[in-house]
């Protein structure tokens, strides 16, 4: 059984959750989309990290969850969300919601978070949200050719920018290196006239379509 198929038999029934639990999840699912016709400037990304027991996505179970807003350009320690799952996955999953909000979210590598994120969403709360992603480990490269001219690790972009964090491979302390290269992605793009989350949304949809091909 593959993690998509896991995920379908597993998604949960929400009516198992308790009322404020519900109630939070509803008012979560009420809020609008957000614009992502805005300046940069204007717009509330949030950085969204993952812990997990491994790196098969078929065998992964996901512990923790970071997230670190980066909100009208700027990013503050102060505006951060870390919670493990156990021993409550639902309240942990539904703060980490309310804390992203309606998004977009912006991830490094998706292929590995995201999946782990949806899988445990759809198995706790029954629910997969319809956020916009942003994956920077498609970006940067396109933004940032001359530093690394592929999709590379964040080590890598760690590196290449000379940027450093309180630890490794914590959910909320790589999620506080992947901010400092979501500044750095906004700061080239409005250089290119990329100036809005839809710009960044439409760049990373054609560097990933390009690598496809090539």
């Amino acid at each position: 059984m593959n993690w998509f198929t896991r995920l379908l038999s597993n998604r949960a029934d929400i009516r198992a959750l308790d009322l404020a639990l519900r109630e939070t999840l509803a008012y979560w699912q009420a809020a609008p989309e957000p614009d992502l016709g805005v300046a940069h400037f204007e717009a509330r990304y949030v950085i969204v990290n993952t812990e997990a027991t491994g790196l098969d996505l078929d065998a992964a179970r996901l512990l923790a969850v970071g997230a670190i807003a980066v909100d009208g350009g700027l990013l503050s320690p102060t505006a951060s969300y870390y919670a493990r799952l156990e021993p409550d996955p639902a309240t942990a999953l539904i703060n980490l919601l309310t804390f992203s909000g309606a998004g977009p979210v912006v991830v490094f590598n998706a292929g590995f978070n995201r999946t782990l994120l949806e899988r445990a969403l759809g198995e706790h709360l029954g629910i997969k949200p319809e956020w916009t992603w942003l994956d920077l480990h498609w970006l940067l490269p396109a933004l940032y050719g001359e530093l690394i001219d592929r999709p590379a690790r964040l080590a890598d972009w760690m590196k290449a920018f000379g940027i450093e964090t309180f630890q490794r491979h914590h959910a909320l302390g790589d999620a506080w290196a992947i901010a400092q290269l979501m500044l750095a992605a906004q700061a080239r793009a409005l250089t290119l006239g990329l100036n809005t989350p839809r710009s960044l949304a439409e760049l990373e949809r054609s560097c990933r379509q390009l690598r496809r091909q090539t």
